[in-house]
């Protein structure tokens, strides 16, 4: 049993520890942003509506561009069985969240655990021991690997990629190109999976949408070509590579360019990457999600050199590097912890929407009608928040702050805090700023008020019961 027991930690362990990390980022801070809005809200759809297409969210917000289901319906699949379960037993659809994010970085996971395979057989065990090492210490990674981004289901592709590159099998990999396989074969292989894959995009989606619809394309025109994405704000050229990749890095930062020299087949696999930031440097909106598909591959280099480093620890040289590279990794941790703290707090209408649900059932109404400003739907709350009847809920937008006195809502929540008409029961703190400070701890993460739930005076029974109130 002992010895069963040692092969499986041995075969699953790397998992087991990036998994952990994964699946408590899940369980501390289960709420989602807009920028996962439409997966989200499509996966709800898909689970919870099915057939029902009129009910579906997308074409009561169908966004700035319109995004394809097909990575909505693959999580959706794997998530079912959790999600008829949620259903069987009565609970609330949040569960229903836990587990298209959990089924998410099940996908994302997998994929990085068939890289690092390729990187063991490559590389050698201690390579990949510090592979898994620096990316446990990085928080983005394993935080960005279950929220439901149209990037974070490309990394998986990408991860896919990156290990047939490794393996040599080059036509699976689809984009490598070097001297193993001719120009005119790739073109060949190549062409004939874009056109499958185009061919289920548009067939899929034009369901989906109710009318002919590429939704690849169309994104692709707005960013690229009519440059619109600029619209939600530019950053200079180098922004990737002096603010994205050193918070995506952390530690594996200059371990990563110290291992392109240590170790010449490093630049053949960083090489393409690095390329890839470059031109995509030339847009002038910037995020730092749109390069997280890099951050296995520099993980890589970073390892060749942190073992490196560590082979060499007891010569005079290497031993100063080797006490520089511990110190790096505990900086990396340290520097996650602060991140995580930060967002667990930037999901405030999450909480409060949370919040309102245990308190506000007290009130003795035949039903609680809740209304939801733009800045608490982008900041929390999706449809997987919700309860069931009686509770209803709205994000009608463009309605005026007088105008709320004049409608039947029982509830607001709100980024305002005072409305006419309504009462503030609570309000709920949110991640404002990171403060430096002389003493311990050095960084001070300053919070404040940025979510207000107000309920309607008229209703008595609002009223009488006992609220925390705002401050």
């Amino acid at each position: 049993m002992a010895s069963k027991s040692c092969q499986i930690a041995r075969q699953y362990g790397y998992d087991l520890l990036l998994g952990s990390i994964a699946a408590f980022y899940v369980f501390a801070v289960p709420y989602t942003k807009v920028e996962e809005s439409f997966n989200i809200q499509a996966m709800h759809d898909i689970l919870y509506h099915q057939l029902h297409l009129d009910n579906y969210d997308h074409f009561e917000f169908p966004g700035v561009v319109p995004r394809t289901f097909i990575g909505s319906f693959l999580v959706s699949i794997l998530a079912s069985p959790a999600v008829l379960a949620i259903k069987l037993f009565q609970l609330p659809k949040i569960y229903g969240l836990i587990a298209v994010r959990l089924a998410l970085g099940g996908i994302i996971l997998s994929t990085l655990r068939f890289f690092r395979n390729q990187i063991r057989d490559k590389f050698g065990h201690q390579v990949e021991a510090f592979f898994v090492i620096l990316t446990a210490v990085q928080f983005h990674l394993l935080f960005y690997c279950t929220r439901a981004l149209p990037n974070v289901l490309a990394l998986g592709v990408v991860n896919l990629a990156y290990g047939y590159w490794f393996r040599g099998n080059f036509y699976a990999a689809l984009n490598c190109l070097t001297k193993s396989i001719s120009l005119w074969e790739a073109i060949k292989y190549c062409t004939g999976i874009a056109l499958l894959s185009i061919g289920l995009t548009i067939l899929v989606d034009s369901i989906m949408w109710k009318k002919l619809m590429w939704p690849e394309f169309e994104v692709l025109w707005f960013n690229s070509v009519l440059n619109r994405s600029s619209e939600w704000g530019t950053h200079s050229f180098h922004w990737y590579f002096t603010s994205a990749l050193p918070r995506l890095l952390l530690a594996a930062y200059p371990l990563f360019m110290l291992g392109v020299l240590l170790d010449r087949r490093v630049l053949f696999f960083v090489l393409p990457v690095f390329s890839f930031i470059s031109l995509y440097s030339k847009l002038p909106h910037k995020e730092l999600r749109f390069i997280i598909s890099s951050v296995p591959m520099f993980n890589l280099s970073a390892a060749v050199a942190a073992s490196r480093i560590y082979n060499n620890r007891k010569k005079t040289l290497w031993k100063l590097l080797n006490f520089i590279m511990l110190g790096l990794i505990l900086i990396s941790l340290g520097c996650t912890i602060i991140m995580f703290l930060a967002s667990y707090g930037n999901y405030p209408s999450g909480h409060a929407l949370k919040g309102l649900h245990q308190m506000g059932r007290l009130a003795n109404t035949n039903k609680w009608w809740v209304h939801i400003d733009a800045f608490s739907a982008m900041n929390g709350i999706s449809r997987f928040c919700e309860n069931d009847y009686p509770w209803r809920y709205s994000k009608e937008e463009e309605i005026t702050l007088d105008e709320f006195r004049h409608r039947n809502f029982t509830y607001l929540i709100s980024e305002h805090s005072s409305v006419d008409g309504f009462k503030c029961l609570f309000s709920v703190y949110g991640f404002s700023r990171a403060r430096l400070q002389l003493g311990f701890p050095p960084i001070i993460l300053v919070k404040e008020p940025k979510v207000y739930i107000h309920g309607y005076t008229r209703i008595k029974d609002i009223m009488q019961i006992n609220w925390p109130g705002c401050s």
